[in-house]
């Protein structure tokens, strides 16, 4: 059994931290990625510097990453001028993140979700246009820190409309770390049914400790791609108490004792995640690189 691993360390793993890379320090964090085996990577973020500085430069970083066969790189966008931005920069794929909350949506993007949900469908048609795949992410499917539990019928119509305008993928996103397998298994299979056919990927933090079962509940239930972050770093600006990501080289390991291939140097990320914590002036909360593997 194969399953991909999306490293979002480029983006969602830096845009909470406290120091602002530069983006010659982001493209070695990808060229170390690409080097340790990773296929599909979050490289950047087209969205306003003045609410998320961690993401400047978005420009600068595309321009600079290596370009290899098999290598796809993705930028997250919320508007049309974001897509715009994208598209110009050479982005491979296009991903647009709806949030299933109101609250969380107008602090987060500024915009409803019905808002949010017409955006995409014209972000959609524009990238398909210029031949690019756009992917939705629904963000806090599993809960939100403002409303409470998200109800999973919400998260199912938001992946009705996602099918409807031709998303290539639609990932299930645990913004806040509160989801449990039972709820991947349920959600997984509330999707499939709303969106029959396309691809889900699953985005999980690990705030209470379950990231890892969650997200190996998602390679039991047939999700195929796995966001992870090296180090375990990341998190919301715009969500309180929001911790990091899973770790890749922890979901490595796991996956990898499973018997789950996954073309990724479990070593080489391990020690880019020490790297990377010398950047950032804080120790990675990834814990293969203390516990050590096999």
């Amino acid at each position: 059994m194969h399953t991909t691993v999306l490293e979002v360390g480029p983006r969602d793993g830096l845009q909470n931290e406290d120091r602002v890379l530069s983006p010659d320090d982001r493209i070695e964090l990808i060229a170390r990625s690409v080097s340790a085996g990773a296929r599909r990577i979050e490289a950047v973020a087209f969205v306003h510097p003045g609410r998320v500085p961690q993401m400047a430069g978005a420009e600068e970083v595309m321009a600079g990453v290596p370009r290899r066969d098999g290598v796809s790189y993705s930028g997250l966008v919320l508007n049309r001028r974001g897509l715009d931005r994208a598209l110009a920069a050479g982005v491979d794929e296009v991903n647009v993140v709806v949030v299933a909350s109101d609250t969380f949506s107008v602090r987060n993007q500024g915009r409803t979700m019905a808002e949010m949900l017409d955006e995409w469908d014209g972000i959609a048609a524009a990238a398909r246009d210029a031949g690019v795949p756009a992917g939705m992410t629904v963000a806090v499917a599993f809960g939100c820190p403002f409303e409470g539990e998200t109800p999973p019928a919400r998260v199912a119509e938001i992946a009705r409309r996602a099918h409807a305008a031709g998303a290539f993928e639609i990932a299930l996103a645990d913004t806040i770390g509160v989801g449990v397998p039972a709820q991947v298994r349920d959600l997984a299979r509330r999707t499939r049914e709303a969106a029959p056919g396309t691809p889900l990927r699953c985005h999980f933090h690990n705030t209470r400790n379950t990231g890892y079962a969650n997200a190996l509940t998602a390679v039991d239930e047939g999700v195929a791609v796995l966001d992870a972050s090296t180090g375990g770093f990341g998190g919301c600006p715009f969500a309180p108490a929001a911790t990091g990501n899973i770790a890749t080289e922890d979901l490595l390991y796991a996956l990898h004792r499973s018997g789950v291939s996954t073309g990724i140097d479990m070593a080489a990320v391990a020690e880019t995640g020490t790297w990377l914590g010398g950047l950032l002036g804080k120790p990675a909360p990834a814990l293969l690189g203390r516990a050590g593997g096999f």
